[in-house]
């Protein structure tokens, strides 16, 4: 299962910054963004905060807020090795893969690229990337597998 959830992760990553690669270079002249649907948007955001812009007053510096992110990671691996599910594997690869593209992101801009704008309206969730995007997913499926899916699997 380590090795899954390793290749998972890999694949995140890749993922990440192949598109966080083309959205700097597609929407850095772009300062409004584009428009895709009326719900959707791309448009490019430096996060320095943590997830989903919260904290985002540049009080928190980069290397912490990414020695917080590799301290996660390490502990998910941990965890990895033990776990005896797909799933789980799947679900653990996903956070590890996205909280490391994220954290690429602090040492190289010292800010997290995001560009993926929904919106109702004037309401506007808060940008966010393929790399949280997937640690959503995975964090989704962990707690359905403690919730749901677990208890199951022990009686």
């Amino acid at each position: 299962m380590l090795r899954l959830g390793l290749l998972v992760a890999a694949a995140v990553v890749i993922a990440d910054r192949l598109v966080k690669w083309w959205a700097i270079d597609a929407l850095a002249d772009t300062p409004y963004g584009v428009e895709i649907l009326p719900f959707f948007n791309l448009v490019l955001v430096e996060n320095r905060g943590i997830s989903f812009g919260l904290f985002g007053g540049g009080t928190l510096p980069p290397s912490l807020l990414a020695a917080v992110a590799l301290a996660v990671t390490l502990a998910l691996v941990i965890w990895l090795r033990r776990v005896e599910t797909r799933l789980l594997a799947a679900a653990i690869g996903l956070v590890i893969g996205g909280a490391l593209g994220n954290v690429i992101d602090r040492f190289r801009y010292g800010a997290v690229v995001d560009f993926l704008d929904f919106h109702w309206d004037d309401f506007h969730w808060p940008a966010f990337n393929l790399a949280d995007a997937a640690i959503s997913v995975g964090v989704v499926v962990l707690l359905m597998d403690a919730l749901l899916i677990g208890p199951e699997r022990h009686k």
